[in-house]
């Protein structure tokens, strides 16, 4: 635009000197010299109005491109929200699914458990049980100590008929002994502790086991069956506290 201005501009001028001194030409030299600039600048200005023309286009067209790159842009944006929004939805979704399979894994697992057999040690001996068998064992164990004598004589009774080859049941039969002794059922007491005493000779609790016998034998004023009774033990448990126990026990029979 500033050269268009700048090139009318001379041209005026040389227009304006030329018909200054249109006295020194003759008539035709002066109009062809004056149309010769008039072309001039008629192919100036065409060629500043294509000029303009093709930057107009260009401008449409960088426009378009722009708006078109406006328009991928929103687009790739819309798509990245969408999948990020589907990533989303897929993670709270896989985060359920392991969820639930650990809560499934932990049910069967609890299932399962509740079938193998567990690791026990009672009275010095440890071995694997069945949940079922230690259940029902240290239920009828619970009872004695609570003082329940009759309901753990009824346990301890159930437990041995159901479990007969369980070893907890040299233990059974001891405190089912003893739950027979403290309510004064001492023949039945006896009978136990002479079925663990056969049973299970090398059991911790079997010296203990032939202490009780005698007890319930001088309860039931069986002095010379509990006095023999003592002497044997002595002698088949010289280490044992129950032997301690006895040797008191017979010095105040003699």
């Amino acid at each position: 635009m500033k050269l268009l201005k700048t090139f009318v501009f001379v041209c005026c001028s040389l227009l304006t000197a030329t018909a200054s001194h249109a006295g020194l030409f003759e008539d035709d030299e002066a109009r062809k010299a004056i149309l010769d600039l008039r072309q001039k600048v008629e192919t100036v200005q065409q060629e500043l109005g294509q000029s303009r023309k093709l930057a107009s286009e260009d401008n449409a067209i960088l426009g378009n491109s722009l708006l078109d790159l406006q328009r991928q842009i929103e687009l790739l944006k819309t798509e990245i929200s969408t999948l990020r929004g589907s990533n989303e939805t897929l993670l709270r979704e896989l985060s359920d699914v392991q969820r639930s399979q650990k809560d499934q894994a932990q049910l069967v697992g609890d299932r399962l458990a509740r079938f193998e057999p567990v690791k026990v040690q009672v009275d010095g001996i440890e071995f694997l049980a069945e949940p079922d068998e230690k259940r029902d064992f240290e239920g009828a164990l619970a009872s004695f100590r609570k003082g329940d004598f009759v309901t753990a004589q009824n346990l301890f009774v159930s437990f041995v008929g159901r479990y007969p080859a369980s070893k907890y049941v040299s233990s059974a039969l001891f405190w089912l002994g003893n739950a027979q002794y403290a309510s004064r059922d001492y023949k039945e007491a006896i009978i136990n502790f002479r079925a663990l005493i056969a049973r299970d000779p090398e059991h911790m609790r079997t010296p203990e086991a032939v202490l009780s016998v005698a007890n319930c034998q001088l309860e039931l004023k069986d002095s010379k069956g509990a006095r023999k009774t003592l002497t044997d033990l002595v002698k088949a448990y010289p280490q044992s506290e129950a032997a301690v126990a006895a040797k008191e026990r017979l010095s105040t029979l003699k």
